[in-house]
């Protein structure tokens, strides 16, 4: 059974579903914030593919404000943020069964990411305003006297949500040699070369950052299948901004808006999936627009914005 998972994003499960429906059945591991009356943790669900149907594969792995999830290549690993922590987990492919290793500090983790050899994670810190490495051990605990943390500097326009750096994500690229960190305060992408050899892990690679339009607020970036291309959602603006990509560098080329002209309402960027194909773009929009961009994607990477679908009420 191959794993796949969620974070409060119904495209990203139908995402990890198109690849993998000729199997028929995975399981679906959800992070869950805290709620009156529910249990608080990783919840691990058997998903069938075929008609649609949950069970629940395991009891609730508990762990306070569980939030995003990343799960290793080989499937023996799951890594989690918490209050103040990224967290390890051993997992098991046959029973679905999450067993706790290790946890590492944070400041205010947003989200994590694993390069595709478990050599180490990444972990993108909003509150702390830095991108944090951390060196794994053979079974795939933390080694936690090997954790780098690179602090950024910066701020922007918006006042209230850019007084400071905010990383928002760190996302690998389709080689795994480079990782790029959108930081919403400062209104940049950094961009880091991974060296497995260097002790520090991630090198700035030149130039160290790209910066995006002021008040724009980076916020998730995705790669097309075939590696030449990048896609960065703006939560400020509300737009995509596509990008030609190579080697661990990012060269801007469209911005298009999620919403149409006529468009008065609030605007907030969320999460952004290209299709397996390589054909479609995802982008979601949790404003008062309350939808899902869709994008077709042309032979250069460029989007033209052909439709969206509403989120439910």
């Amino acid at each position: 059974m191959r794993t796949i998972f969620i974070i409060l994003s119904i495209i990203f499960l139908a995402d990890a579903q198109a690849q993998n429906l000729a199997r028929q059945e995975f399981y679906l591991l959800i992070g869950t914030y805290a709620v009156e009356g529910k249990t608080n943790g990783i919840h691990v669900y058997r998903f069938n593919a075929q008609n649609g149907e949950f069970a629940v594969a395991q009891p609730v792995t508990e762990l306070p404000n569980a939030s995003f999830l990343a799960v290793s290549k080989d499937n023996k690993n799951v890594y989690a943020l918490s209050d103040g922590k990224v967290n390890a987990y051993s997992f098991d492919p046959a029973s679905g069964a999450l067993t706790s290793l290790n946890s590492v500090p944070a400041q205010g983790p947003s989200y994590v990411s694993i390069d595709n050899t478990k050599n180490a994670v990444f972990a993108g810190n909003y509150n702390g305003g830095s991108v944090m490495a951390v060196r794994l051990n053979k079974d795939g605990s933390f080694a936690a006297d090997k954790l780098h943390t690179y602090k950024h500097e910066g701020s922007s326009v918006v006042k209230e949500r850019q007084e400071k750096p905010h990383v928002h994500s760190v996302e690998l690229s389709p080689d795994g040699g480079y990782l790029l960190a959108p930081d919403l305060g400062a209104d940049k992408v950094y961009q880091y070369q991974i060296d497995a050899t260097n002790p520090e892990i991630l090198i700035p690679v030149e130039p160290p950052f790209i910066m995006a339009k002021p008040g724009a607020g980076p916020r998730h970036i995705t790669f097309h299948p075939n590696g030449n291309y990048a896609y960065l959602v703006l939560e400020l603006q509300g737009a995509v901004t596509v990008f030609d990509y190579k080697k661990g560098v990012l060269k801007e080329k469209q911005t298009i808006s999620m919403v149409t002209p006529d468009f008065n309402g609030r605007l907030s960027g969320a999460d952004i999936h290209t299709s397996p194909d390589g054909k479609f773009l995802y982008a979601s929009n949790r404003g008062d627009a309350n939808e899902i961009a869709i994008y077709s994607i042309d032979k250069n990477g460029m989007l033209t914005l052909i439709g969206r679908n509403l989120y439910w009420e």
